[in-house]
């Protein structure tokens, strides 16, 4: 017997007001479009249909099942270990950095295939090129230093009619440069979105990994199994997410007039100074810090440009406003 109902907020209020996922998942809806997600579906305490997060499998499973229904995809699928990320996150990611883009567009949000966006670390999952084209119609260039995940987004993407011609993946093949490499001489990108490596050794990401399943099962749990894979250069770095976002920034003012918006998410709210500092030592002209939340996680963008408010104007006639 199931115990007394648990009351559920009507929506998830933390994620943006256009994202997808703020009502609770209908898993009826969602196993008439991927049966196979019905075998990993169970009850938990207070009746309610839920999966197992515990589980690698189901997870990966729901993930797929959110991409097909919500997303127009017919196929999805990821190597064994690749990271496989909390869809609703990822697509906060997106709504917020529309929202950054429209600052500079009256208020109006971007969209269609001239608008390009590159996504540093597109990973195995292709997930911010498939939510991103969804959403807004927008182009892709995705980067990675892993040729197992440039493989693993291609196949995604040639798999997939609505992605086709629109996901540009290449692979980085100096892990030390983030846009050199990738962006060609005189190539424009309209915002680049990065959700860096966020531990700085494998240790640290499994003792992090621990602590998160520790809390999911509420338990102590000493086998550091990943629930949503994850890989050198997708979860950890030498020096982590500070070192990282430092390096991109320093980097990014090679590019100052290629592209119109840098981004990133900060996960430690302690790395902010230092962002901030290096931002004004390179003399970005104006950067904005973007709160997020999901569940019990807090996270933010900060979001940054060269571009003085005339450039910004024109580059804003000339590759969003076109006629």
């Amino acid at each position: 017997m199931s115990e007394k109902k648990k009351e559920h907020p009507a929506k998830k209020e933390r994620l943006h007001a256009r994202n997808k996922h703020r009502e609770r998942y209908d898993f009826k809806v969602l196993i008439g479009c991927c049966p196979e997600l019905g075998q990993f579906v169970t009850e938990n305490k207070y009746g309610d249909p839920t999966i197992d997060f515990f589980n690698a499998e189901a997870v990966k499973t729901l993930n797929k099942t959110l991409l097909l229904h919500f997303y127009g995809l017919t196929y999805w699928d990821i190597p064994e270990g690749y990271l496989c990320p909390p869809i609703p996150g990822r697509a906060d990611y997106i709504h917020h950095i529309a929202d950054v883009m429209s600052t500079s567009n009256k208020g109006e949000v971007p969209r269609g295939n001239n608008i390009k966006c590159l996504d540093i670390g597109v990973g195995a999952n292709c997930v911010y090129p498939i939510i991103g084209n969804s959403e807004y119609g927008w182009s892709f260039i995705g980067a990675d230093i892993d040729q197992v995940a440039i493989d693993s987004a291609n196949k995604i993407v040639a798999s997939n009619s609505n992605l086709k011609g629109k996901v540009d993946c290449r692979l980085q093949a100096d892990s030390q440069n983030i846009f050199s490499g990738i962006l060609q001489k005189d190539e424009r990108v309209d915002v680049s979105i990065c959700n860096p490596p966020f531990h700085a050794s494998l240790e640290e990401s499994q003792a992090g990994t621990l602590r998160k399943l520790s809390n999911l099962k509420n338990k102590k749990i000493i086998k550091p199994e990943l629930n949503f894979g994850g890989k050198e250069g997708e979860l950890w770095t030498e020096g982590g997410e500070k070192r990282f976002i430092l390096n991109m920034i320093r980097e990014s003012k090679r590019f100052g007039k290629s592209c119109c918006w840098f981004s990133t998410i900060v996960s430690k709210h302690s790395n902010l100074k230092y962002i901030y500092r290096e931002l004004d030592e390179i003399m970005a002209t104006e950067y904005k810090t973007i709160p997020m939340g999901q569940g019990n996680k807090t996270s933010r963008i900060v979001a940054w440009t060269f571009l003085s408010v005339e450039e910004e104007k024109k580059w804003v006639q000339d590759r969003w406003n076109r006629k």
